[in-house]
């Protein structure tokens, strides 16, 4: 008698995700009224649920982010080569997103989608979500992201909510960096720790992802019962200018970077990752995939494990290519709905800070939410109107998380490519 095969995860996790989303777009259409009893569900079990799982996901991402790259980091035992990978991720990240940018701001100048909102809609919207936009955080200055950089306590930066990734991060470089200067027979030991640490978180996130079905289902439901498929037909050009620049960041940029500067088949790459594309659809977070990413990274793509635990470390919160398109399309279509013209030159900067804030944005669902506010700021366009797209952003966070996480990949296998074997 021969065994039944198992349906694979990324399978299931596209089942959770489809039957969640109709669920949830039905109970929103068929709701009575009042809805008491689907608020009931959706702020009692629905949306509970799905944090759970995020939280189970995020949970170990500190420690996952602190031993990889650690290890990451002592295993280039030249300091060179670790330096070399450094600037190529940087450069990479920089050229790419710069790249993602100039797509949004072609297509948002091109389809002008904020002059096509009608009035009424952006009252509406206003008035719907102006709450949540006054509960939102404070934006972030200039001089605090630098000062920042550097931790004065890097327990005090794991221990924040969200966490400080990019503190804890240059932490970790420093810390496997002077593991490489003392003799090997004294760092073994804490090297060893550092290795069954990360075995172990590696662990516990293969355990959570059998839950991930269920978690995506309780995600996806909550979304469409609260809000429904109708916001988007009244932000549809909106919805479309950010789907179409992400989709050609996706099937052209990164194709054009997989078949002629990696030699990968794009098409091929594509379908080893589809459990990480899953992942992020469904999670709208980088660091909650981040685990999926390097298991995939080793065991489905083959790359060196030193060079892709550097780059998908750091590129979970620095090389967030679909946020900067994303922030620069956002900040575009506000400045068409309030009727301010930005010029040529207000433009490039904002292209500027939209590849910047990308690099500081936390991993997180919304997390580029306080990055637009702050650009906002600098271009005299009222912050508030941030309440007019806080409605569909979900959706939105949930296909620029797809980009963003595949570009950690295209990124590993480039710089990947670009470098000696390792033996």
């Amino acid at each position: 008698m021969t065994e039944r095969k198992s349906t694979p995860l990324h399978s299931r996790i596209f089942l959770g995700l489809a039957l969640g989303a109709l669920c949830g777009g039905l109970a929103n259409a068929f709701a009575p009224a009042d809805r008491t009893a689907l608020d009931w569900l959706i702020n009692r079990v629905t949306e509970p649920a799905g944090r759970i799982f995020l939280r189970l996901l995020l949970m170990t991402v500190i420690v996952l982010v602190f031993s990889s790259l650690t290890l990451a980091a002592a295993g280039m035992a030249d300091l060179r080569r670790l330096g070399r990978v450094g600037l190529k991720t940087l450069l990479y990240t920089l050229i790419v997103s710069s790249i993602s940018v100039v797509i949004g701001l072609a297509i948002a100048n091109g389809l002008q989608p904020g002059k096509r909102i009608a009035p009424e809609t952006r009252a509406m919207l206003m008035e719907r979500y102006r709450g949540d936009a006054e509960r939102l955080p404070p934006p972030p200055t200039t001089g605090s992201f630098i000062e920042n950089l550097i931790p004065d306590n890097p327990f005090a930066a794991m221990a924040k909510n969200p966490p400080d990734l990019i503190g804890i991060m240059i932490f970790a470089l420093i810390f496997g960096s002077a593991l490489i200067l003392i003799p090997a027979e004294r760092s073994a030991s804490v090297l060893s720790l550092l290795e069954g640490v990360y075995l172990t978180a590696a662990k516990i996130i293969e355990m959570i992802m059998h839950l991930a079905p269920y978690g995506v289902f309780a995600l996806l439901f909550t979304m469409t019962a609260r809000f429904g498929f109708g916001l988007l037909g009244s932000m549809l050009w909106y919805v479309l200018a950010v789907l179409a620049g992400l989709a050609i960041q996706q099937f052209v940029v990164y194709s054009f970077i997989l078949k002629f500067m990696a030699r990968v088949n794009q098409f091929e790459f594509l379908r080893k990752i589809r459990t990480v594309i899953l992942t992020a659809f469904s999670t709208s977070s980088s660091n909650a995939t981040l685990p999926t990413a390097l298991r995939v990274a080793h065991e489905e793509l083959h790359l060196p494990r030193g060079i892709s635990h550097f780059v998908l470390t750091i590129g979970a919160t620095a090389n967030q290519n679909g946020t900067a398109l994303y922030e620069g399309v956002t900040v575009l279509f506000l400045a068409q709905v309030f009727g301010v013209d930005l010029t040529l030159g207000q433009q490039a900067m904002l292209l500027v800070m939209a590849v910047l804030s990308g690099v500081g944005t936390a991993g997180v669902p919304a997390g580029s939410i306080p990055f637009v506010m702050l650009i906002l700021n600098q271009v005299n366009i009222p912050m508030e109107g941030i309440a007019i797209i806080l409605g569909i952003d979900r959706i939105l966070d949930m296909s620029r998380t797809v980009l963003n996480v595949t570009g950690d990949l295209v990124a590993a296998v480039y710089i990947s490519a670009t470098e000696p074997a390792e033996t």
